[in-house]
């Protein structure tokens, strides 16, 4: 009787959630030449979706309840030449949209409120629908914090072609299949709705370049008379106890329904270093007061060298010599050695400013250079030294006047500290602040960790503590990380790795309580991270060159709201994930860690196979994986201009997991 009064009260539950929901339908046809027409179709109780008019396809659908997850399937079938697309709405009528926030992976966080108006946001728009490759997952979240629930549609079929159009917005019928859908969010009266379909349809705009919204794009498919259509979705309720956890919940539905497996291995760490090593050679440039390797604002036709000598951000001078120092010694190339000597000897004697700060951005052929700084590059900097001079000091090599510069633009540092433990975006030499946004304050964090180490001075590290509980305070209790990286000022990728690896460093000189909490700091950040990274392969059309070369675009990284397109920014966070795997013994992170090492690797340019870059090792940056460009090519290709300092040095770090753990345990003999 017991069990069978919880059955009853099990059934009673699930019928309230589904009518707290409303299920609508629709399909627009188009007919060559002229407009689409749209009709809505109703549920009337049998499998069959029917509309008020006639019209010449059949719409079935079935719909799977179990507990908190709906499968809902369409099969669509033409009774001629047809062109459609077809959409669902899922409204949630318990959700409010002022006080819903949303998820798209790897494109939409909150509200997308940090982004400009020019890039998808709620400032230019409250409903948003995209196609699916713009997504790290075809999927779209919709957290309501009054209730702690959510609900999440994500599509189920394979999605493995793509198809070429002749237009970029508008209606257009597609050239061949694609298995491309939409998805995302909209205001339903004043609620909040799912809302999906097939082929793409991107709305109220489409996103095509670097801050270009265009008018709406809308994609008809193709059916042939007696040709069938099959599509498939999962909608799914769940619990979050903030909108954090609602994003780490997310990814591990996401990771656990994708399952996304490693790609052969082409290379060993080593063969790897080897082949990228020909960057430090090719690039290097003596002939002015600082030298350099020349990988900033270069053509990937010809990866001729420029004049821009950049310390941090895209440029990464001084971390790359120190790992052509290092290689060379290793692997007995003295000319890499002399050259990485030689930067480091001019910067020391060039490299600053009257103040002591890095003169971050040198343009020797414009004669000009940057006058207002960043604590993020600053900070990569002081990165970049900290390592090379521990492994001098592990050499019985000492550098007295690097460290004295270093501790004076550590003090810089300490003087541009807010109250809050922030600092500043961007400075002048003055130390006059430019730009008070914190979201770049995590870029601080490791160095002074890391200065508090080699130096052995507890200041550094009381500041680092401060800048943490700013960080969790702020950004990691808030789930809004921004402003990291210097060409945008908006949700990007880099804030969340930053911030993980920050907690990060943190957690290795801790212990005890004061450990196990900045574990936990590390892991929102890394989870909220993750959900940049794709966890499935987004596809082609033939004749775009990512697709014909077989690239996958599974554990790379979409950039930020405004910078759509992967990358391979990764640095050190696979690193932190399989520590992380290690310690919460969650094997998901140590798995996908697999993942990205396997696949960041895969457009390596080689002798007879350059993947459209002139210069062996030079590897490709700006990869254009969706329906947008940087400025030039557009889908399956890069853009024309890329700055390969950046990506050679993030390969590294990658190819380099014990570095942390070998210069911690350095410092501290």
């Amino acid at each position: 009787m017991k069990k069978h009064f919880l059955i009853s009260l099990l059934l009673a539950a699930n019928c309230y959630a589904l009518s707290a929901q409303e299920m609508s339908q629709a399909i627009l046809l188009k007919s060559p030449g002229n407009p689409a027409k749209r009709f809505e179709l109703l549920d009337k109780g049998g499998q069959t979706l029917e509309s008020e008019k006639t019209i010449p396809l059949e719409v079935k659908q079935t719909i799977v309840e179990n507990g908190g997850t709906i499968i809902v399937n369409v099969t669509v079938t033409a009774k001629e030449r047809i062109y459609f697309n077809f959409e669902k709405t899922f409204k949630i009528k318990a959700y409010t949209h002022t006080e819903s926030e949303f998820l798209m992976p790897g494109f939409w966080y909150h509200k997308n409120m940090r982004s400009p108006q020019e890039a998808p946001s709620f400032k230019s728009s409250d409903s948003w629908q995209v196609r699916e490759d713009r997504l790290s997952t075809p999927l779209t979240g919709i957290f309501n914090a009054a209730s702690n629930s959510y609900y999440t549609v994500i599509r189920l079929d394979k999605i493995n072609r793509d198809a070429l159009t002749t237009h970029q917005n508008g209606e257009v019928i597609l050239s061949d299949k694609t298995d491309l859908g939409f998805t995302g969010f909209k205001n339903e009266d004043g609620m909040s709705a799912l809302v999906f379909g097939f082929p793409y349809h991107e709305a109220p705009k489409t996103y095509l370049r670097k801050l270009s919204l265009t008018p709406e794009v809308i994609s008809f498919e193709k059916l042939e008379k007696g040709e069938t259509r099959q599509l498939s979705w999962e909608i799914k309720e769940g619990q979050a106890d903030n909108y954090g956890d609602f994003v780490s919940k997310v990814w591990t539905y996401s990771y656990d329904r994708q399952q996304p497996s490693t790609l052969p291995t082409a290379y060993t760490p080593e063969q790897a270093k080897g082949i990228l090593s020909n960057f430090f050679k090719e690039s290097y440039v003596g002939d002015k007061e600082l030298k350099y390797y020349s990988g900033v604002h270069m053509r990937t036709d010809d990866c001729i060298n420029t004049g821009s000598a950049e310390v941090g951000f895209v440029g990464r001078v001084l971390l790359n010599a120190y790992n052509a120092l290092e290689y060379g010694e290793t692997h007995d190339q003295p000319q890499l050695v002399s050259n990485a000597k030689a930067i480091f000897d001019s910067y020391l004697q060039y490299g600053f400013t009257e103040n002591g700060f890095f003169r971050e951005f040198v343009d020797f052929t414009h004669n000009s250079e940057t006058k207002e700084f960043s604590i993020r590059r600053q900070s990569e900097g002081i990165f970049a030294m900290l390592n090379y001079l521990s492994y001098e000091k592990k050499k019985g090599r000492k550098h007295p006047e690097w460290e004295q510069r270093i501790k004076k633009l550590l003090g810089n540092l300490a003087k541009i500290q807010q109250d809050d433990g922030s600092f500043p975006r961007k400075f002048d030499d003055q130390l006059q602040i430019k730009d008070a946004s914190g979201g770049s304050t995590p870029s601080a964090t490791v160095p002074l960790v890391m200065a508090s180490a080699y130096f052995k001075q507890a200041e550094y590290l009381k500041q680092a503590q401060k800048s943490a509980t700013y960080l969790e305070r702020e950004i990691i209790s808030k789930s809004d990380y921004f402003s990291s990286t210097l060409d945008a000022n908006c949700e990007d990728k880099e804030a969340s790795l930053y911030a993980s690896t920050a907690m990060y460093y943190l957690a290795q000189v801790s212990k005890g309580k004061e450990k196990q909490h900045y574990l936990e700091q590390c892991k929102k950040a890394a989870y909220f991270c993750l959900t940049w990274y794709y966890t499935w392969d987004v596809p082609f059309a033939p004749g775009q060159m990512l697709g014909d070369v077989g690239f996958k675009s599974r554990g790379w990284g979409n950039v930020s709201v405004e910078n759509n397109h992967v990358d391979v920014f990764i640095f050190e966070f696979a690193a932190i994930l399989d520590w992380l795997a290690k310690e919460t013994k969650e094997q998901r992170l140590s798995a996908f860690a697999n993942v990205i090492k396997s696949s960041m690797l895969q457009l390596m340019p080689i002798k007879d196979d350059l993947f459209d870059i002139a210069k062996v090792g030079y590897y490709p940056e700006v990869v254009q994986h969706t329906n947008w460009d940087y400025g030039k090519n557009g889908k399956g290709f890069y853009n024309d201009i890329f700055a390969p300092g950046w990506t050679v040095a993030s390969l590294w770090e990658l190819l380099s997991p014990s570095r942390t753990e070998d210069f911690l345990a350095t410092a501290r003999k």
